[in-house]
């Protein structure tokens, strides 16, 4: 330690500290206060940004875009607040922060932990959310034995007339009531992406979607099998679809299964809110 010590010394009276290296050092730490205020800034029009075109609907659950909103209010606000902090200290209106009031425990060096989050959110207005789709179905569980949910049965959905039901009205009905025979001869009208079963023929497809209870990381996706006509090509992974027809039963290895027959199928746009709450 006390080799140390005296090395540091001996450095720090180089010649080339006092040229170069200090003041460096001096300009760095000058820097960093700007850099925390543009990272408040940043993430601030970020939340606000999303929230205007709406794409927190692609991360997040609808019951926390208030938070968010007031979220980036308060971080634009802060940045507002501190650059004018900032100018009237170069200007000596006020006095500047002793280290005392402005230090505190960090992992990371002045600035570092602070750029590592501009770049995240400078990150942010670059690359746009992703919407997840069948190969996160599958990795995440969707298989031959849809309808399938990880959340507890819900309330049952009789007061929903058939044809009106969602993909997710029909898997919380069917979980709340197991019986795949009750429903034949329902009328079905759904809306998913297409995703591919591997112990699926070739005649069916499963229609899925995601399910956002707190934000996309923990999307789960709920879906049913659905029988194409007689001669319709297998329809391409990830294409969205509306979906018209009856509920029907088909036996797949031991267990019988609650199946679309498909009447009529219409390809249509991804929609703006591709997930279901």
């Amino acid at each position: 330690m006390k080799t140390f010590k005296r090395v540091r010394l001996q450095w720090r009276s180089h010649p080339l500290w006092s040229r170069y290296i200090s003041p460096l050092g001096k300009m760095y730490l000058n820097v960093v206060p700007w850099l925390d205020i543009l990272t408040m800034l940043a993430w601030g029009v970020l939340f606000l940004k999303y929230f205007v075109i709406g794409r927190l609907q692609l991360l997040i659950h609808p019951n926390y875009f208030a938070l968010v909103l007031v979220a980036g209010i308060v971080l634009v606000v802060l940045a507002g607040v501190n650059t004018w902090n900032q100018l009237a200290e170069k200007q000596g209106k006020i006095p500047p922060l002793t280290a005392a009031e402005t230090q505190h425990l960090t992992l990371f060096p002045p600035g570092i932990g602070t750029g590592l989050l501009l770049i995240v959110a400078l990150s942010g207005f670059i690359i746009p959310p992703k919407i997840l789709a069948s190969d996160a179905a599958l990795q995440r569980g969707l298989s031959e034995t849809l309808p399938y949910t990880r959340t507890e049965a819900q309330t049952f959905y009789s007061a929903i007339k058939p044809e009106e039901r969602s993909l997710l009205d029909w898997v919380r009905t069917f979980n709340a009531y197991p019986e795949p025979d009750a429903y034949r001869g329902q009328p079905a009208n759904v809306t998913g992406f297409v995703v591919h079963s591997p112990t699926l023929s070739n005649e069916y497809i499963l229609i899925s979607r995601f399910v956002i209870t707190c934000c996309a990381v923990d999307a789960y996706p709920v879906g049913l099998p659905v029988k194409l006509p007689p001669g319709t090509p297998r329809y391409e992974q990830d294409i969205w679809l509306e979906i018209q027809g009856e509920m029907s039963t088909e036996t797949f290895g031991e267990h019988r299964q609650l199946v679309i027959a498909a009447k009529t199928i219409e390809q249509i746009p991804t929609p703006s809110n591709p997930y279901e709450f």
